[in-house]
This record gives C-alpha cells, sequence and structure tokens, in this order.
C-alpha cells in the first residue's frame, strides 16, 4: 500500500487547476493572489512535485524511456522511437515536443506559489518560507537542467508571465547552467539534509548539492562538480548509501530452472519503500487522479501480460564483462556459444534474456521453444511443478524487437495488473546515490584530482554487483574507461546514456552505423565481435553478425543531433523563438 508522499494532500493540489497552472509560462496568466495562506503554498509545492510526473511516453515514465533512444535501449518500431535514432525528427514529433510542454507547466507551478510567497511571509515561521521557497526553487531549477540539455537555449522565465510577456527570447545554455549552479548554490542549506519521512519525494539538501555537481559536471566544470558531489556524500552519511542485491542475485549467470534475478529490493515497490539508495523519488499513486503509469505493461514480455516496448540491445548485452572484470574480447571466461555464463551479474540483474526466468515464465525467443515454463504455480504454492504454457515470445507479431528485456525498473507484483488498461503506481527515481558516487568520480578523474577516493566511488558499487575492484594505479585514461563502463552498466534505463553519449562526443559514433538486436534469439560465434573499445563499444565486423543478428540502421547529424528541435507550435506563439539549428 502507498503510504509515501502525496498521499490525500495532493488532492488539495489539483483544486489548483483553477488557476490555470498548467498554461505554458510563455503565453499564459498571471498567477493572481494565490497562494493566500501557508497552507495553500504547501498544495501548491506538491503541485509542483506532481508535475514532476507529467512527462512519459508510452505511458512510461520519461527516465525509463531516454535510454531506449540510445545504442543501449531500442524502443518498438514507430516515429516516435525511430525518428530520434535515423535524425529524422520532426518539429512536430510528439516524443521530442512533450518535455517543452510539460517542464514549462511545472515551471509555472512553482511560479504560482513563488511570485506571492513573499506575500504571507509574516504569516509563517522563516524556516517554513524558506523551506518552500528552496524546494520549489530546486524543482524549478532540476527543470531547466532537463531542458537545456534537450533544446540548448530556452527562455529562462523566472516569474508567472502576464499576457503582454509572451515573445521571450532563448536564453544561452552556458548562462542557464551558471543560474542553476547559484541558484542552488542559494538554497542548498535551507533544507533538511534528506525528507525520507516523505519517501524522499521532497528535496533535500542532498538533492540540491547533487543537481549543481550534475550541471557543473555537464558543463565541464570539474572542479566546482567534485566540490558540489563529496558535500553532497558528506552530507548523505547515514542516510543514503547502496542498498545491496537480494539473494537473487545467486540466480544471474543461470537458467530459469535455478530461480529469478531480481532487483526489485532497490527498483522496485520495496526498493522505493525501503531502499536507502533512493535520493530523490517521482511519487506515483493510484489514490490520486492521474498519478499511475502502465510502464509495467509497456516493458512487460508478451507471457507477462506486456507489449515488449522496450528492450536492451545486442550492443548493450556484449558490453558486459565477464567476472574477472576483463571485457569480453579478452576474458577466457567468456564462450560465445554459451554468453550468458560468467558475465558481470549485472546483466541478468539488469537485462531479460534468453533461458532467463522472468516475471515468473521462462523467456525463450528462439521459434524452438514452442512452449515454455510458467513458474507462478509453484511460486505461489499451488504445485510442485511449473505449468507448460504455448509461448507467445517466441510467435507473437508484436515479441520483443531486441530479442531482450529491461527487467530493471519492473516488480512481478505488476504482473497481475498488466494489461492494455492496467496501471502501475511503481515510483520513478530522479536522482540515486550510485549517480552521485559516479558523478563524483568522473569530475575527478577530468580534474585530473585522482586519489584513493576516486577507486573507492567506483568500487563500491562495483563489490555491490560482486565485481572485482579495478586495477590501482591506473591512468587518466584508463580511469575514464573504467567511469564510462560503471556509468552505461549500472545506470542503464535509468535515462541518462542520451546525455552522456553527447557530452562525451560518442554519439557521432555509437549512432552511426548498425544497432545490432537479436530478435530471434541466435546463436552466434565469436567472429561477430571484433573488439571492445575505450568506451566499452562493442566493434562488431557487420557482414559476420549480420548471418545472426538483425539490424537498425542508425543516423547521427552532426551540428544537429545534439539537440531536439523547438516545438513549431511554441514558435507559432512566440516570434523571438528561433529554431536549433538542421531542424
Amino acid at each position: 500500500m502507498k503510504t509515501i508522499f502525496l498521499g490525500t494532500l495532493i488532492l488539495g493540489s489539483l483544486l489548483l487547476s483553477a488557476c490555470e497552472l498548467d498554461k505554458f509560462p510563455l503565453n499564459g496568466p498571471t498567477a493572481g493572489t494565490f497562494p493566500a495562506t501557508e497552507e495553500e503554498a504547501i498544495l501548491g509545492l506538491y503541485g509542483a512535485y506532481k508535475g514532476l510526473t507529467q512527462l512519459d511516453a508510452a505511458s512510461t515514465p520519461i527516465w525509463h524511456v531516454m535510454d531506449n533512444i540510445t545504442d543501449i535501449g531500442y524502443a518498438r518500431p514507430g516515429n516516435n522511437y525511430t525518428s530520434p535514432i535515423t535524425s529524422s525528427l520532426t518539429t512536430d514529433n510528439a516524443l521530442a515536443t512533450k518535455p517543452w510542454g510539460v517542464h514549462y507547466k511545472t515551471i509555472a507551478r512553482c511560479h504560482s506559489v513563488l511570485d506571492n510567497l513573499e506575500d504571507i511571509r509574516a504569516e509563517m515561521t522563516e524556516d517554513a518560507y524558506n523551506q518552500i521557497d528552496a524546494e520549489l526553487r530546486v524543482i524549478r531549477a532540476y527543470c531547466y537542467s532537463q531542458l537545456i540539455e534537450l533544446y540548448g537555449d530556452v527562455p529562462l522565465v523566472l516569474h508567472a508571465l502576464g499576457l503582454d510577456d509572451a515573445d521571450l527570447p532563448r536564453t544561452p545554455k552556458a548562462e542557464i547552467q551558471r543560474w542553476i549552479i547559484d541558484e542552488m548554490t542559494a538554497v542548498a542549506d535551507y533544507l533538511p539534509t534528506s525528507q525520507t519521512q516523505y519517501g524522499n519525494v521532497r528535496a533535500g539538501g542532498v538533492v540540491a548539492y547533487m543537481l549543481k555537481a550534475r550541471v557543473a559536471l555537464y558543463s565541464e566544470q570539474y572542479a566546482l562538480a567534485a566540490e558540489a558531489a563529496a558535500r553532497a556524500m558528506e552530507m548523505a552519511q547515514g542516510v543514503y548509501e547502496l542498498t545491496p542485491f537480494d539473494a537473487s542475485i545467486d540466480y544471474a549467470n543461470q537458467t530459469h530452472e535455478a530461480g529469478e534475478p531480481e532487483c526489485a529490493n532497490i527498483f522496485g515497490y520495496a526498493g522505493y519503500q525501503s531502499s536507502k539508495e533512493w535520493i530523490w523519488v517521482a511519487e506515483y499513486n493510484q489514490s490520486i487522479s492521474g498519478n499511475t503509469h502502465n510502464q509495467g505493461y509497456y516493458m512487460a514480455a508478451r507471457l507477462g501480460k506486456g507489449v515488449c516496448y522496450w528492450g536492451p540491445t545486442q550492443n548493450f548485452i556484449d558490453s558486459f564483462q565477464a567476472t574477472d572484470g576483463l571485457p569480453i574480447d579478452e576474458s577466457p571466461l567468456y564462450d560465445a556459444a554459451d554468453p550468458f555464463v560468467n558475465r558481470d551479474p549485472r546483466l541478468d540483474m539488469y537485462c531479460a534474456r534468453p533461458h532467463a526466468r522472468l516475471m515468473g515464465i521462462q523467456f525463450e525467443p528462439h521459434a524452438r521453444f514452442s512452449r515454455v515454463n510458467n513458474y507462478w504455480p509453484v511460486i505461489n504454492g499451488q504445485s510442485n511443478e511449473p505449468a507448460s504454457v504455448e509461448n507467445a515470445d517466441a510467435t507473437n507479431a508484436y515479441r520483443s524487437f531486441s530479442g531482450y528485456l529491461w527487467r530493471k525498473h519492473t516488480d512481478n507484483s505488476d504482473y497481475e495488473r498488466n494489461s492494455v488498461s492496467g496501471f502501475s503506481d511503481l515510483n520513478a527515481g530522479i536522482f540515486r546515490y550510485a549517480e552521485l558516487l559516479l558523478i563524483y568520480a568522473e569530475a575527478k578523474i577530468e580534474a585530473g584530482d585522482i586519489d584513493a577516493s576516486v577507486y573507492d566511488a567506483i568500487n563500491q558499487i562495483r563489490a555491490r554487483a560482486h565485481m572485482p575492484a579495478i586495477a590501482s594505479n591506473l591512468s587518466q585514461s584508463e580511469l575514464r574507461t573504467a567511469l564510462r563502463y560503471e556509468r552505461k552498466i549500472e545506470l542503464c534505463n535509468d535515462g541518462l546514456r542520451w546525455y552522456d553519449i553527447r557530452r562525451w562526443k560518442l554519439a557521432p559514433q555509437v549512432m552511426n552505423g548498425y544497432l545490432y538486436l537479436n530478435r530471434s534469439a541466435n546463436e552466434w560465434t565469436k567472429d561477430v565481435l571484433v573488439r571492445i573499445d575505450e568506451n566499452y563499444s562493442p566493434i562488431y565486423n557487420h557482414g559476420e553478425a549480420t548471418k545472426y543478428f538483425n539490424t537498425q540502421e542508425v543516423l547521427y547529424r552532426e551540428n544537429k543531433d545534439e539537440l531536439w528541435p523547438v516545438p513549431q507550435t511554441e514558435r507559432d506563439a512566440n516570434n523571438n523563438l528561433t529554431q536549433n539549428p538542421g531542424y
């Protein structure tokens, strides 16, 4: 049962629709006299938090969509998801234009409170005033941090706009980055360290410093990023930490007969309830109108009552190291004829592959498996033996298009609710401790300030995955390789890869050519792989690989595909909005 933050209080925030808070801020009305009381200010704050949950695609929270338009994930082919990887986005593409509107709506919700909060300051304690002000500014800054990465220069709106204020020009991205960093510096110490009593849905001081660190990292201010991340880590002591995988990690590298690897104690309902890894969370709650999604349905296998919208690529599967810590082109433990043994356990913890158990059912995309085992009778104590069922994951026309599915960010308890009309209120994480460790490590590496703390940050994550520590005394470039491996593997399907391959200037390499997909679950030979490069990107022998894998041709045009287009509807409403190059 959901007992976290929004609860019945946010129901009051729905009254804010009368204030027209869902208007785009570039052409919306003024906020009037709201809020008139501290209680109304809190309801407005809750409305702003709820705004963060409104950005989705295929009823999947945006955090779990973005990696599926990169080299590591693949979406069901279609205009919204094929266009971004073939340099064919248009100015009215729903996926590319929706973030603009949703983030600015949330910013408008923040302004509806911020603009008049000073008027009721005398009726509040100074601490209450400062905290509400700080939380709203964190939400607003986060929205801008997303907007500038997707669109580059965007209008920096800091107050609700009147009807005569619609034609604002775009503010340079670098200026907004400086503004976010200054904002977080200004508000961080007005926030409690954490707000775990609200399920980390409300932002604390660690969130403010982590946002500062992430923006500084993305803007290549490495010393500042390391400093902010170190401050966040210091504050996090005793509050946030990595959560060990549960005992099901023992089923990694094994088949469906052994059991099912699960990471729900971190990325499922139990994880959001009790894991100390989550620093900031977007809450979904079925008791609140419009506050659910149907991610489980879109992520699940056909036999899991889903439609297989999203899944890892072969490129990603081949990126996982062997258990000796070596890439698979170097490790003597790797056998292409038996590729899912002796691998980094996160392959099975985060992905579903052939011969594994997924959501209680044997997952086999190959047509030779006409029937598979359904373990739910065993799980439910109704039988000592699994049932045999027809294998829709090998025969349905809309089975997994990559041959793999995501396990991370699913929960087996959604199995019964998965359907076209189903719903889930599984939360979505915004910040977690693993990313904070990797922000710190990357910033220190890129700043050339390498010490034992860099190794410790990376090795904490590897130890949790039962992987060996990285070698000592590595060069800066070798540490960069180690860091990029961990970001690729540990942060997969968290929505960060799209940004990473752009800021690392890898997109022209990994998003030109082909994505490899093993929809038929064919076996392959070692000859398909030439090598794993310094960024842990597999390099394939294309002629050999196409004997086993199907492909998706991808195209990345430099000086265009770094950014998405400014929505044409916004440009129609604002004569001062210029378009990004290439659109």
